[in-house]
């Protein structure tokens, strides 16, 4: 009872905050018709539900499933059989990503079915299946994480000169959206499990982050190929919201069932097949356990296919609207403003971060204060979302502008930092972009870009998710270069280099 409440409370702190953002708005600067605040609430309570479900289904059976696969490679120690586990899991589990799930479709909003959204969740899942494959294969052979990430963002930079782009920030945003709040959790417990191949402790503690960053880096390079295969690079793009008085409130929430329901059933099946699949040939899990993985399941099934739902039908057209009314107005601050709140907003509400920041104060031993680490990494994100608005507002500002000097910085650092602390950042960006960071903040942003004259809406209308992404490499990196120079406490400084 005590992990439900608990994270009953996450969800409730992390969905409030912009319920009651949207609610201040709709009776100040962007009032919005009745039907529309109505099935806002709806959702957010909705969502609220559907978010609680869906995250105690990952804690009690998806998490586990991550633990006990990984220990179960580990055990065999063969790399062929690590690779394959890699690539499949890899796969199935960035198909089940709601954060994905909701990109793929706004992409086939936008581009009016242009790029259709499974063409999106393939291509992306096929490279993040790929660089888990090769992150695995980088423990094995005790590759430093550090130099694999240059070579890598090497790569990206050298691809994103030949990408179009719609397409860079498309690439970007996939990376973030696809390290969500399922794959980060199953991820991070298939690299304790394969870093358990390592018989130094502190090399396996090392190895047991930097797999996240890994994978996303895969989402990047996947699309841009995509892009570069197929040279299109001319889209229709249209955004289109539902305001009318006349909308019925409760019919939309019932008429998307079919169809979310089936996307729900494609996402999580196959994994539980693997599961199943797993638990005949190798898991052999007793009863009581078997069952829990099992329930957890049924949990991420409804949970996913309750968010679903609640996110199309219900919170997405809200955040299209208010984004579309600030972009309208003459004084383009309160855009800008609101922009930096809802950024600071969500990275405080966000529930991996409360477990990110707990995992640094206990890695430093209490030196890197977790107060220090929030404060730093909310008004990094705000940033982002606030850099994000201005690029809409200066049409020859583009996002290769913002992610160049900063993946070049990020990069850098890298050579300076604890090592400990580089995969901490860079695995931070999947924290960062989470669930209202795919959904509302993206659509509010998207809004902005189709209303205000100059913008492009590919172009300009996706790329945030990208830098919320970014920050948290930035701003953990400086931090752990700051824990470096100050502590004086050798033992600490042994452990974290």
């Amino acid at each position: 009872m005590n992990i439900i409440s608990t994270t009953f409370k996450e969800v409730l702190y992390s969905v409030l905050p912009i319920t009651i953002i949207v609610l201040l708005l709709n009776f100040t600067l962007t009032p919005m018709s009745s039907a529309m605040v109505w099935k806002f609430v709806i959702g957010s309570v909705l969502i609220i539900i559907a978010l609680t479900i869906f995250l105690l289904g990952v804690e009690i059976g998806v998490t586990p499933f991550g633990n006990i696969t990984g220990k179960s490679l580990a055990q065999r120690n063969k790399l062929w059989i690590v690779l394959i586990a890699g690539l499949i899991l890899g796969f199935f589990i960035s198909i089940a990503e709601p954060g994905l799930l909701v990109l793929a479709n706004q992409v086939n909003l936008v581009t009016s079915g242009e790029i259709p959204g499974f063409v999106i969740l393939i291509v992306v899942s096929i490279g993040m299946a790929v660089m888990i494959a090769f992150g695995f294969l980088r423990v094995f052979y005790n590759v430093p994480l550090y130099k694999v990430l240059a070579l890598i963002y090497l790569l990206i930079f050298g691809l994103a000169i030949f990408t179009s782009r719609e397409f860079l920030a498309i690439a970007f945003d996939a990376s973030g959206a696809t390290t969500g709040i399922l794959a980060v959790p199953f991820i991070l417990a298939l690299a304790v499990g394969i870093s358990k191949l390592k018989k130094d402790s502190k090399a396996a503690e090392e190895d047991s982050f930097g797999l996240v960053a890994l994978a996303s880096s895969g989402a990047i390079i996947s699309v841009m190929i995509l892009d570069i295969l197929t040279n299109t690079n001319e889209f229709t793009a249209a955004l289109e919201i539902t305001i009318s008085d006349q909308d019925a409130i409760f019919t939309p929430f019932i008429a998307a069932v079919p169809t979310y329901l089936v996307e729900s059933i494609i996402s999580i099946l196959p994994l539980f097949v693997i599961f199943l699949f797993l638990q005949k040939i190798s898991f052999k899990l007793k009863k009581k356990d078997f069952r829990q993985i099992l329930t957890g399941f049924g949990f991420t099934f409804v949970g996913l296919l309750i968010f679903l739902i609640a996110v199309n039908t219900g919170f997405m057209d809200v955040g299209t609207s208010v984004g579309t009314s600030l972009a309208s107005m003459d004084n383009k601050l309160y855009f800008i403003i609101i922009s930096f709140i809802l950024g600071v907003v969500i990275i405080l509400a966000e529930p991996a971060v409360n477990v990110l920041t707990h995992q640094i104060e206990d890695i430093t031993s209490g030196y890197v204060k977790r107060k220090a680490v929030l404060i730093s990494l909310s008004v990094g994100v705000g940033l982002a979302v606030c850099l994000s608005a201005i690029r809409i507002l200066v049409p020859n500002l583009q996002l290769w502008h913002y992610l160049l000097p900063g993946y070049v910085l990020g990069i850098g650092m890298m050579f300076f930092v604890p090592k400990l602390f580089v995969g901490i950042a860079f695995d931070a960006g999947g924290v960062a972009t989470g669930p209202m960071t795919a959904t509302f903040v993206l659509a509010f942003i998207q809004g902005a870009a189709d209303t205000f004259e100059g913008a492009d809406l590919m172009a300009d209308g996706f790329g945030m998710i990208a830098m919320v992404a970014m920050f948290p490499i930035l701003t953990l990196q400086i931090l752990g270069m700051i824990f470096s120079i100050k502590s004086k406490t050798k033992g600490v400084e042994r452990q974290s280099e």
